[in-house]
Parts: structure tokens; C-alpha cells; sequence
């Protein structure tokens, strides 16, 4: 059974993370949002302090916790990703590290690979990783991504585009999705680790957005990319075909098992911060008793009800996790009632607070940046596709 006390490793992992979301990320976020971009000293004073994004060492911290003791990771990244969420998620996103292009390297990578990739992350200068699935037309639909992987000797030629890559235009190596024949569907997919400096692959672009304005978004271009046989995630023996699941596209879905309770957590940090922020001014600010300050109380104690209830969801999925246990289905579940439910407490806040939440406030800028929480890492429809299948998995009917 999962217990909601939490150890006290994870206590000490949420009070240093809030400390540092209030004292370092806090300062910086309006700043960040209105300049686009983080600044870069910053980055290099917190790489220093070895505070890095490597969602993969949420799921693998074997090493220090030993053989005989429960695995923790999973549970401490959401609870991590949280407060820092509720400092800044652009801020947050921006943090070096391998991101979201860790977790498939550390669960399908070979020994040599995750040598070579996940060892760069050290003190003497910022670097990132990045995670390449998404093409103008194909994101949500995994299986419909159409860069290719010609095969030819010492290894593959890639060409295509890809889209919405968070890091991509900085990042040291890039986790790319291609498929070797489009016309085999799921099974013609592989993945592979690009180094940047790579000839035929460029950033052609850096994303202006509505939210995350400080989080750098990029395009990226593969033109007869070549990638040697040693940078195929896994080695070719991963992409055989087992029964009616091929490996291939196992990679990705693997590794938003991983990510969608993150993704969750930050959404839950964003309406966090909102929901704090317009408590604490209608504590000051709004006359007692009136019918404004009894329709705040009801409305903020609706937020409280859902951050609570999405971050229960969110811990399951991040405890089966660390258990081994399937968890497709609650991590579809806490990413997709998250999502939504931050986009509509700040909403919420927002309402309450009228002129004050206008442009140049936290809650405004929340509320920017909490959008793309209901499509990036598969939108809510996909969620309940994955849900919907995983209910009649048991009666063998397909969805």
C-alpha cells in the first residue's frame, strides 16, 4: 500500500528544492519571462551548485540507496519537480541537464552509451540534453513521425524535421525518432542519440511563444544527417519485433511512463503558486464578509480540493514506478487531470483578482505558461486513448 508520509530523504529533498525555488528562481522569473531567455551567469552559478535536470536519475538511484532498500527516485522527482514548478517551470525547464532525453537513454541506452552521454553533466559548464519526437504532422500520434533513417555502411542517414524541441538549439546530444520504412507503421521506428556539431543537423529556429517564454524551444533540421551505428539507442538488437509490440516504438512510450507524472507535478507547482499567491491577497486585500471574500473562499477551496487530488494521482504513478510496477494508465491519468486542473485554477485566480492579475503579475504569467500543459507530452485525448486502452486490455478488445 502507498504511504503518504514521507521519508526523510524525501522531506529533506522538498525543503532544499522549495528553498531554492524561493531564493534563486523566484527573483529571476519576471525578468526571464520578459527577456526570453534565462540569463546565462545564472546558469553557470547553479550549475556549480550540481542543480541539474536529469529526469533519468529520478528513475535510478539504485546506486546510493543499495540493493536491499526501495527505490525512491520516481517519488522524488515529482516531488522535486513541484517546487520547483511553483519557483518557475520556463526557469525550471531551462535548468542543465539531460531533460527529458535522459529517461530513454537510461532505460534503453547500452552501458556504453549511457557512459558516454549521461557522464557530461558535471560542474565546469552548463550543458543539456533535448528529446525529439514531434513533426508538423506528428506529435500526439507517435507512430506518424516521418524523418527517416536510410540504412547504409557504419550507420544511418537521417532527414526530416522536428519541431517544439525543448533545449534543442543548445542541447549536447538530441534523443531523435526516425523510421527506417514509414509504411511499417510502429515498427519501422528507431531512436538515436545526435551529437551537436553534427554535419546536416542544425537549429533552424527558436520558438517565440505564448507561455515558457524564458525555456528555449527550437526546430531542428536533419538534411543527410549521418549517424554512426554506435549512436542507435540500444543497438539493433532492441528493434526486433517481439509478438505484435515492436521495441521501436516501446522507446517512447517508455519513457512518458517516466515523464507524464513530471510533467504532472509541474502543472500541480504552477497551480501551486497561483493559488497561494491569490490566497494571500484575499487575506489582505478583499473586505471581509462581503460576497466577493465568500466567493473567493469557495472558489480557492475548489483549488485546493483538485492540486490535492492531482497530487495524489501523481504520486501513484511516480510510486509504482520506483515499485516496477505498469503504469501507463496512471501516468496518462495524472497527466491529464493535472494539466487541466492547473489551467483552470489559474484561471480561477485570475477571475478573483481582476486588474490586479493583469500583465506584469505572476498569476498572468502563469497562466501563459500552464497552456502547453494540456498538449506536450501527449495532449489530454491521447491520455484517455492510453487510459481507455489499458480498461479493456482484460477483455482483449482493442481500442
Amino acid at each position: 500500500m502507498i504511504s503518504f508520509e514521507l521519508s526523510e530523504q524525501q522531506k529533506q529533498i522538498k525543503e532544499m528544492t522549495h528553498w531554492f525555488a524561493e531564493h534563486e528562481m523566484r527573483p529571476i522569473a519576471m525578468e526571464a519571462d520578459r527577456l526570453e531567455r534565462v540569463p546565462d551567469d545564472w546558469l553557470e552559478q547553479v550549475n556549480k551548485m550540481g542543480i541539474h535536470l536529469n529526469t533519468s536519475s529520478f528513475s535510478s538511484d539504485q546506486k546510493s540507496q543499495g540493493p536491499k532498500k526501495e527505490r525512491e527516485g520516481n517519488r522524488m522527482g515529482v516531488l522535486a519537480t513541484e517546487e520547483m514548478a511553483w519557483g518557475d517551470p520556463a526557469v525550471t525547464l531551462s535548468l542543465p541537464g539531460a531533460g527529458l532525453g535522459g529517461p530513454p537513454i537510461e532505460s534503453s541506452g547500452t552501458p556504453e552509451q549511457k557512459e558516454r552521454f549521461l557522464t557530461i553533466f558535471k560542474k565546469d559548464q552548463p550543458r543539456w540534453g533535448a528529446y525529439a519526437l514531434t513533426e508538423p504532422d506528428a506529435g500526439s500520434d507517435a507512430s506518424g513521425i516521418r524523418t527517416t533513417a536510410k540504412k547504409v555502411e557504419g550507420g544511418y542517414i537521417l532527414s526530416g524535421q522536428k519541431i517544439f524541441i525543448t533545449n534543442g538549439g543548445r542541447a549536447s546530444w538530441v534523443v531523435v525518432f526516425a523510421t527506417v520504412d514509414p509504411s511499417l507503421g510502429r515498427a519501422g521506428q528507431r531512436a538515436f542519440v545526435v551529437e551537436k556539431g553534427t554535419p546536416g543537423f542544425s537549429c533552424t529556429k527558436l520558438v517565440k511563444k505564448m507561455g515558457l517564454r524564458a525555456n528555449e524551444t527550437a526546430e531542428l533540421l536533419f538534411e543527410d544527417c549521418f549517424v554512426p551505428d554506435e549512436n542507435l539507442l540500444g543497438g539493433e538488437e532492441l528493434y526486433q519485433v517481439s509478438g505484435s509490440k515492436p521495441s521501436g516504438f516501446q522507446v517512447a512510450m517508455k519513457t512518458f511512463d517516466s515523464t507524464r507524472p513530471i510533467v504532472a507535478s509541474m502543472a500541480i507547482g504552477i497551480a501551486r503558486a497561483a493559488y497561494e499567491y491569490t490566497l494571500d491577497l484575499v487575506k489582505r486585500e478583499f473586505p471581509k464578509h462581503g460576497k466577493l471574500y465568500h466567493l473567493a473562499t469557495e472558489l480557492l477551496a475548489e483549488a485546493e480540493q483538485d492540486i490535492a487530488a492531482a497530487r495524489l494521482l501523481t504520486w501513484e504513478a511516480a510510486w509504482k514506478a520506483d515499485l516496477g510496477m505498469a503504469n501507463a494508465k496512471e501516468a496518462a491519468m495524472c497527466k491529464a487531470y493535472s494539466g487541466q486542473m492547473s489551467l483552470e485554477v489559474c484561471s480561477k485566480c485570475l477571475e478573483l483578482l481582476g486588474p490586479l492579475g493583469l500583465d506584469g503579475h505572476i498569476v498572468e504569467k502563469l497562466y501563459r505558461d500552464v497552456k502547453v500543459f494540456d498538449i506536450f507530452e501527449g495532449t489530454n485525448e491521447v491520455q484517455h486513448l492510453v487510459i481507455a486502452r489499458r480498461q479493456y486490455e482484460p477483455y482483449n478488445i482493442k481500442v
